[in-house]
């Protein structure tokens, strides 16, 4: 049968005997790798893994990157002691490097999070509001839009009040109208407590609970492997950097320039589990 996506992949993409040698050099280690096209200055896409060498041959047995790997030149590696290291530099590069095939992980300053206050959800931004410090926030949102949308979906799963979380206009004494539809348990008109609704909300949300930096300022996170040692260094939730002595981690004085949405992701993980990684406070 046919495959027309199977007959594309075969006319754009052909072994790249340029990179033979690249190729059967790449160490399998943990790191990050970046393609290159013809002008250098602007990677086409950066990846990471546990292991540099298998990642990167596994490009080239996928069709779906034909139009990657067509364009592609050339390709470099950075090693790092580990995984989390990997991650954190990934992270950092796509957001200063803006990569053309890397769909994620792009630069996000301004975001969105709900905050509850009584029976209400609201929609805060963490221009406005300390995202690392502050209580009853759930979920990081790109857009208001989908903040919104997530209450809603919320209120529409646990027949919660579009009224009570400030999602439309209430009328005093009067039922809302999605309560006469059976989509609303009543605590606009008496039927259900308002501690019973909130407790719903909440823990409809607890999944999505933002958690607040756990410490007094700067950490450095160490990662070590066959006798090496790197300082990953963190303010805030926001990587300030990576480097090979505790000496050169406490000369980081960075102001967090802004809340970082994928280092918070990145970090919650191995911060928050019990075997998290070994950490040094800074400040």
């Amino acid at each position: 049968m046919w495959n027309p996506e199977k007959e594309l992949f075969t006319e754009l993409y052909k072994y790249p005997e340029h990179l033979r040698h690249t190729l059967e050099n790449l160490p399998s280690r943990s790191g990050v790798y970046i393609f290159y096209g013809d002008d250098k200055a602007f990677p086409l896409y950066i990846g990471k893994s546990v292991n540099i060498r298998s990642r990167v041959m596994s490009h080239f047995r996928n069709a779906d990157e034909a139009k990657l790997l067509h364009m592609t030149r050339d390709i470099e590696y950075i090693e790092t002691i580990g995984e989390v290291g990997a991650l954190l530099l990934e992270s950092d590069l796509i957001k200063n490097r803006r990569p053309l095939f890397n769909k994620r992980l792009r630069n996000t300053r301004k975001l969105c999070s709900i905050r509850l206050h009584g029976l209400t959800a609201t929609v805060v931004f963490s221009n406005e509001v300390d995202f690392s410090h502050t209580d009853d926030l759930y979920g990081l949102f790109k857009t208001k839009m989908s903040a919104l949308e997530k209450i809603r979906d919320i209120a529409d799963q646990e027949k919660l009040c579009y009224g009570a979380l400030g999602l439309e206009k209430l009328a005093k004494n009067r039922a809302c109208f999605r309560f006469s539809l059976g989509k609303c348990a009543g605590v606009c008109c008496g039927k259900e407590s308002p501690e019973a609704h909130q407790e719903r909300l909440k823990n409809a949300l607890s999944t999505l609970k933002v958690r607040n930096w756990p410490y007094p300022g700067r950490i450095a996170i160490v990662e070590e492997a066959s006798g090496v040692t790197e300082y990953h260094v963190i303010n805030h939730w926001f990587y300030l950097g990576t480097v090979k002595t505790l000496e050169d981690a406490k000369k980081f004085d960075i102001a967090v320039p802004h809340f970082d949405r994928d280092s918070y992701k990145i970090l919650c993980k191995p911060l928050f589990e019990t075997d998290s990684p070994k950490v040094i406070l800074l400040d």
